[in-house]
């Protein structure tokens, strides 16, 4: 299944030759209490006043406390959702494919800071408030995933390599992304022992339900509990990781880009390719084509856990290697590439697919 209002809209916004014309009044919608432009195309108004309203059983008092949550927590969620997502998203075939073949792969500095956009939107401390943005991010990336859903089957290189479904970013494919983000990341922070509320679980879950209702997933299909979550990744992420060489090819150009971008001083790529393994493991670190580093991996396994037990209060600093604070840094150079890339960037509607490709 896909998202019949927004494909039919996009279809004919690309068809009709609006998109120029779309993106630049969008570039002037920044606000989620912002009204939408005027200038917009009707049909396209009518839209997107549909899509920006919260679902009913959106609730205030939990996204209050999930954007609280992710300000105390954001070192690891930002490093989980930029770093360990972006790593699995090149394990996930389709995924890693559809960015390949579609405009936004020709440059993949740009792909990640308007990917950047909306995942770190979400972190922020007034995400869903009237001052926000999550809302117009959202909706924008709707927008995005409808014209690609129209772009790419017209893509020769895609129809080759796409294998059987033709049409790409389907309801299911959104949620292995999802679960490639926030059920991933909670997974994660309960490995490594952060200390997470049940109240915290309940209101970092129910964000991001609100997210993907917002990106145009029908309620029935979003997980209700962190168990549910559970049940469902394992049944539509775990089973089709796997290597492609598009995902492989991707994953070199991210880890190769953050090498080069925080260097001098910051992290050469050993650790980069390191810091990767260790967050999305070893299976999905040889999918992807990240070589093995023997020291960095080595230390990653064993000093990583003194530094979030550090970090939680649960050791003292004596306890803590000095080799500690190198990972420390390279994590939080990790985080700042990731973050930076979206500033000064706009989400906007594609209306060809990747040059060069055929």
């Amino acid at each position: 299944m896909w998202d019949e209002e927004a494909d039919q809209l996009l279809a004919s916004v690309i068809d009709r030759g609006d998109v120029p014309k779309v993106n630049e009044l969008l570039r002037t919608w920044t606000r989620n209490d912002q009204p939408t432009p005027a200038g917009l195309p009707r049909d396209v108004r009518e839209f997107m006043g549909r899509a920006r309203q919260l679902p009913s059983w959106a609730d205030r008092d939990k996204l209050e406390r999930a954007a609280a949550f992710n300000k105390s927590r954001g070192f690891y969620l930002n490093l989980l959702n930029g770093v360990g997502g972006g790593m699995l998203s090149t394990a996930i075939p389709r995924e890693a494919r559809s960015v390949y073949y579609s405009k936004g792969g020709a440059d993949m500095e740009d792909r990640v800071a308007k990917t950047s956009l909306l995942g770190f939107a979400i972190g922020d401390l007034n995400a869903y408030r009237p001052d926000g943005d999550v809302i117009v991010h959202a909706v924008k990336t709707r927008m995005v995933h409808a014209a690609v859903r129209h772009l790419l089957p017209q893509s020769p290189a895609w129809e080759r390599n796409s294998g059987s479904q033709k049409i790409p970013i389907s309801q299911a494919d959104i949620l292995v992304t999802w679960h490639s983000l926030a059920t991933y990341a909670m997974q994660k922070l309960l490995e490594w022992k952060v200390p997470v509320s049940s109240a915290d679980a309940g209101a970092y879950l129910h964000v991001w339900q609100v997210t993907v209702h917002m990106l145009g997933v029908r309620d029935e299909y979003i997980p209700a509990s962190w168990e549910a979550a559970n049940a469902q990744s394992k049944q539509v992420l775990d089973p089709i990781l796997t290597s492609t060489r598009e995902g492989v090819e991707l994953t070199d150009i991210l880890l190769g880009q953050l090498a080069e971008q925080t260097s001098p001083g910051g992290i050469d790529r050993p650790l980069c390719n390191a810091l990767g393994r260790y967050l999305v493991g070893d299976r999905v670190a040889d999918m992807d084509g990240i070589p093995k580093e023997p020291f960095w991996d080595g230390v990653l396994e064993s000093i990583w856990p003194k530094l979030v037990a550090f970090r939680e209060k649960l050791i003292p600093l004596p306890l803590v290697p000095p080799l500690a604070w190198t990972l420390d840094e390279a994590a939080r150079q990790y985080i700042l590439f990731y973050l930076t890339k979206g500033k000064g960037t706009h989400i906007e509607i594609p209306d060809t697919n990747r040059p060069g490709t055929s």
